[in-house]
């Protein structure tokens, strides 16, 4: 990892503070950087962990030259299993190849490589599936105490209500758990548009059937600030560095 940054708080501040909350890394990663002598500013080594970056100074992190956290974006086709296959199924990290791959990548994935999806797609669902093995992020995205939103276009088939609405936004329970409020909007015929902060197992599918709806196609175009875009289907890209540090910030 290689990363430089302009402070422009009001106030010094810790710079293992300031990365976290930038997003760069977590505090005790920042701390094992300055260790090892990999955090300057101005130039100048940073050799103390409570040291305080001022307003105007520029923190440069140096590459560590041993193996980076890979999080790679991908385009997930319907058919392909987010993780952990049945025989016969394709799991998403096998389309990971030098051919599907768009920009450059530290690596390509061999069939040795363990990335999780950091928020599962179902096999019969497309769309923005976010790869990864690296700690930090996946905290931010799926832990416990994670908010980020996920945004999905959704084709049904049935007759949409102003009521069935409603009760999608509030008011379903599942699991005999209440389900956290969402945001739903009626687009152009038959699609819906699903903005959730929570993933239980084939969420919107289920919410559709208890009003009365049925899901023909389902892609999520949104994780928090990272956007699908115009990623085509089954093609991958590496998470940039600032796409990564947006997400952990958020």
């Amino acid at each position: 990892m290689a990363w430089t940054g302009r402070y422009d708080e009001a106030e010094p501040q810790r710079v293992n503070r300031w990365l976290g909350q930038s997003g760069v890394c977590s505090r005790r990663e920042a701390e094992g950087f300055i260790e090892r002598g990999l955090i300057s500013i101005d130039g100048e080594t940073v050799t103390d962990t409570g040291r305080k970056i001022l307003p105007g100074q520029t923190l440069t992190l140096a590459d560590s030259g041993g193996p980076a956290a890979l999080s790679v974006v991908l385009h997930k086709p319907m058919g392909i299993v987010s993780a952990q296959p049945e025989p016969g199924q394709t799991p998403a990290v096998r389309l990971l190849t030098k051919a599907a791959l768009v920009g450059d990548s530290p690596s390509i994935p061999d069939r040795d490589t363990r990335l999780a999806p950091l928020g599962r797609l179902d096999m019969d669902s497309r769309g923005l599936l976010l790869l990864s093995d690296d700690g930090v992020l996946a905290k931010a995205i799926i832990g416990p105490e994670s908010d980020l939103e996920k945004e999905y276009l959704v084709r049904v088939t049935g007759k949409i209500t102003p009521e069935k609405i409603a009760r999608l936004c509030h008011g379903l329970s599942m699991d005999g758990r209440q389900l956290k409020p969402a945001k739903v909007s009626v687009g152009e015929g038959q699609q819906l548009r699903f903005i959730l902060k929570e993933g239980r197992n084939r969420q919107i599918r289920r919410m559709c059937e208890l009003v009365g709806l049925h899901v023909m196609d389902l892609v999520r175009i949104r994780i928090g600030s990272l956007e699908l875009g115009d990623l085509a289907e089954g093609k991958w890209r590496v998470l940039s560095i600032v796409e990564r540090a947006a997400l952990i910030a958020a």
